[in-house]
């Protein structure tokens, strides 16, 4: 009987493990079907004429809250001063 026990709980341990892995790999298939079409995109704007590097530091800085972001342009513009570039 502590057989039986043993093997079912191996049986549902060992499903729920694939399980766990089909749904990473679902979702790892997913995310590169994502980062494709986000490449086809920024190709898309570097098409139409758009500086591409300038369109992903304003999709970072987006993703910023406001403190944040003039945190990181104040200590920019304090670093272009030191070096004479402001």
């Amino acid at each position: 009987m502590a057989d039986e026990v043993t093997d079912s709980s191996q049986t549902v341990a060992a499903g729920q493990l694939r399980a766990f892995i089909e749904r990473i790999e679902r979702l790892e298939e997913e995310k590169k079907t994502i980062a494709d079409d986000i490449k086809e995109v920024y190709g898309e704007c570097k098409g139409t004429g758009f500086d591409v590097k300038a369109v992903r530091q304003l999709v970072r800085m987006r993703k910023q809250d406001q403190a944040e972001r003039q945190e990181a342009e104040a200590i920019l513009d304090l670093y272009k001063a030191a070096l004479g570039m402001a």
